[in-house]
């Protein structure tokens, strides 16, 4: 199912994780209107960008969320998050370019130098930019 131009459903909720261990990943109705919108925004990455937005995890149910680790309150479960790399960028250089574009997110993460992760929120938007690296927690800003 395409959700958008560039993005469908299947990619924001592939797993190599849910079928191995028999989880469950299909979104909610309320979860699948949040993809749309996420989606919508990762749309303005992409033209950002110039290029493909590739995805390596989007939404998760809570009980894949919880098999892979995830945070308890994680925004990937409300259908909000995407953890995703753009070919011919690296990952700081993406999350930089996202950082200083006027596009409005609630949390931009550069994780571990190998992806980003850029989520919206049903409130207001913080626009909080963090970096986290094995062994350092939560960094403020891009470091």
């Amino acid at each position: 199912m395409k959700l958008t131009d560039h993005f469908t459903l299947e990619e924001m909720t592939v797993s190599v994780s849910a079928p191995r261990l028999g989880i469950e990943n299909t979104p909610s109705s309320h979860a699948l209107g949040n993809l749309l919108r996420l989606c919508t925004f990762l749309e303005q990455v992409r033209s950002l960008v110039g290029g493909p937005v590739l995805i390596s995890s989007g939404y998760r149910s809570p009980a894949l969320n919880g098999a892979v680790g995830g945070s308890t309150n994680s925004a990937h479960c409300k259908g909000l998050a995407a953890d995703f790399i753009v070919p011919n960028l690296t990952p700081k250089q993406l999350a930089q370019a996202i950082a200083d574009s006027p596009l409005e997110f609630d949390q931009l993460i550069l994780e571990y130098d190998k992806w980003v992760h850029l989520a919206l929120a049903d409130g207001p938007l913080r626009r909080e930019i963090l970096t986290i690296r094995k062994g350092t927690g939560y960094l403020s800003g891009l470091v």
